[in-house]
């Protein structure tokens, strides 16, 4: 509760520096930041929607069978294809990556699939490609892929 006084305290004391020193610049980015908002709001409602439909839908037992422990390293191959190949913004993947944890997910499985996430982009690898080509392209993904998996050990045994 501390850290989250003191962040918002922060903030809150950055937000009136920038009034105070320029009151239409940060006006602006409030218009900007809503914007953005507004344009992910949809996106951002239907993962939260999925999420809360699978944790309601799925006991614990379930989830933990599927994605825990008991699934094996089945799970965290799983865990990384849907990872490389889902496009969710890294602010909707921490909190989906936590309510799974919680339901018995395991460390390795759900580092991997953030890990892949945020590195590694199958549906824009299209985009990619096209913009700084085929090899840097997939090799940058294969690359992200297997260091996701690196990540996510490293991150199984440390914690």
């Amino acid at each position: 509760m501390t850290t989250i006084l003191t962040m918002y305290g922060i903030v809150s004391l950055g937000l009136i520096f920038s009034f105070v020193k320029d009151k239409n610049k940060t006006m602006k980015v409030f218009k900007v930041a809503k914007k953005a908002l507004l344009n992910s709001l949809p996106s951002l409602l239907g993962v939260l929607g999925i999420v809360g439909l699978i944790l309601g839908l799925l006991p614990p037992e379930t989830i933990s069978k599927l994605i825990g422990s008991e699934a094996g390293f089945l799970s965290t191959i799983i865990a990384s294809i849907l990872g490389a190949v889902t496009l969710i913004p890294s602010l909707i993947a921490f909190p989906l990556a936590g309510s799974l944890l919680r339901a018995g997910a395991t460390i390795t499985t759900i580092s991997v699939f953030v890990t892949t996430l945020v590195m590694v982009g199958f549906v824009t690898m299209p985009l990619e490609i096209k913009i700084l080509g085929k090899k840097f392209a997939l090799l940058r993904n294969g690359l992200s892929f297997i260091i996701a998996f690196i990540i996510a050990i490293i991150m199984g045994f440390i914690l």
